[in-house]
């Protein structure tokens, strides 16, 4: 049941993604150029991810998951070293390459030889953060 849920879950989200043009590189460039040709529509696109979790965090206080398990603590409101590099890092790939990770999946099955380049630059990136974290981490206890 969980798997299924999963599966069904995965595919609505990438569903969501390309409907929404999130995996379109140009869109989301255009959606950051903000004093150029500026697009706006992926505002509607954020509003109608952020509006809906709000709820969803509202309604699950007190509650279990279907599927077993328990729902994940909200975030900590703590800005730190960590979040702000990892913000700079995030927007700066996203900027330069008009795809974050969750479209970048959903486009590897057309985004052709930049979403693979894409791809295997955000794992070799997953797999080096945390020794630049620790280090990181070391230079800001030190200072």
């Amino acid at each position: 049941m969980r798997f299924m849920l999963s599966v069904l879950s995965g595919g609505l989200f990438g569903a969501g993604l390309f409907v929404s043009g999130m995996t379109d590189t140009t869109k989301v460039q255009g959606w950051l150029d903000v004093f150029g040709a500026w697009d706006p529509t992926l505002a509607f696109v954020m509003g109608g991810a952020i509006i809906p979790m709000m709820i969803a965090w509202q309604l699950t206080r007190g509650r279990t998951p279907l599927v077993g398990g328990s729902f994940p603590a909200p975030p900590q409101h703590k800005i730190g070293h960590r979040l702000v590099l990892g913000s700079v890092l995030f927007g700066m790939g996203w900027g330069l390459a008009g795809l974050c990770p969750g479209p970048s999946v959903a486009s590897l099955s057309y985004g052709g030889a930049g979403g693979l380049v894409f791809m295997a630059a955000m794992l070799v990136g997953m797999g080096a953060a945390p020794t630049i974290g620790a280090r990181i981490d070391r230079i800001a206890e030190a200072s």
